[in-house]
């Protein structure tokens, strides 16, 4: 028989307002009713999950699914936290982090570079600028997964050094800090920059790249004027400038959007799917999907 079961969506957002822009898109990718919650705390999570879990049958509980979101990733990190430990035995449903965008847009950055340097980034040398923001730190954290010889920077030295400190202590990864003054000097060497820096804020001026022989790649992910890379247009997609492909953030949005809405599809595919970073990324890999995952 043909689960008849709507695929309910259940939002916990940090915000007071969860976001209309992921509740539009978990729409567009097939939730059949969306459960909002703003202002959501970790101590109200677990009367909201039990909730969910207790109302279907075993069998059925693959159609309903959290999305945990919100501006601030730390405060969204601690709700997710909470949300697996509601879960017991099979009593669970699962769930996709993706507070800010950062895992989507890290997946999408990191696929684009990768896809450009002929699909492997192992042993590529790459600068992550603005590498202790969230979606930075994201961006890093798969590179330095996938193998990348990384660079990490910020504006202090002192958190881009406790941010290369991090990665080898969770990933046994070396990464090699740097201030955004070392910048010049960091470029050396690099095929790939990816620049995750604030909104509105220049972290690289055009004299500074334009004319390095080993540079192969520049990805911008700063919509705001000025962008984050001078000489990189938002709108770029593997646009040629001399002997560089370019990305944007426009240009790396739309690959984001088709990781985000594939996301949301494949958590009605089963009850136990905890989805970071890292499987979004995989995610994102196996793209192009259906538009809409089948009833069982």
């Amino acid at each position: 028989m043909a689960d008849s079961k709507q695929r309910i969506l259940i939002q916990l957002d940090s915000s007071p307002h969860a976001s209309v822009f992921d509740a539009v898109t978990a729409i567009d990718a097939g939730a059949d009713r969306l459960l909002q919650y703003g202002g959501i705390e970790p101590d109200q999570v677990r009367e909201l999950i039990h909730g969910a879990m207790f109302t279907r049958g075993l069998d059925e509980l693959k159609n309903t699914a959290v999305f945990v979101g919100g501006p601030s990733v730390e405060a969204s990190e601690r709700i997710l936290e909470a949300v697996k430990h509601s879960f017991f035995g099979p009593f669970r449903v699962s769930v996709l982090f993706d507070a800010n965008g950062a895992n989507t847009t890290a997946s999408a950055a990191v696929l684009a570079a990768e896809r450009e340097c002929g699909g492997s980034l192992k042993d590529v040398p790459v600068a992550v600028m603005g590498a202790t923001g969230p979606v930075g730190h994201r961006v890093a954290r798969l590179l330095c997964g996938l193998g990348a010889r990384v660079a990490v920077g910020s504006r202090s030295r002192d958190r881009a050094a406790a941010l290369a400190e991090s990665l080898d202590q969770t990933l046994g990864a070396r990464a090699e800090p740097f201030a955004a003054d070392d910048l010049a000097q960091v470029l050396g060497g690099r095929a790939v920059v990816i620049a995750a820096g604030a909104a509105g804020v220049r972290l690289m001026p055009r004299d500074l790249w334009r004319g390095l022989e080993s540079l192969k790649v520049i990805i911008d992910l700063n919509a705001v004027p000025p962008l984050g890379v001078e000489g990189v247009e938002a709108t770029d997609k593997s646009t040629s400038k001399g002997n560089v492909k370019a990305w944007g953030a426009l240009g790396v949005g739309g690959l984001k959007m088709k990781i985000h809405k594939r996301s949301i599809q494949e958590l009605f595919t089963s009850n136990d799917k905890v989805l970071d970073v890292e499987q979004v990324l995989e995610i994102g890999r196996r793209l192009e999907p259906p538009p809409l995952i089948p009833r069982s």
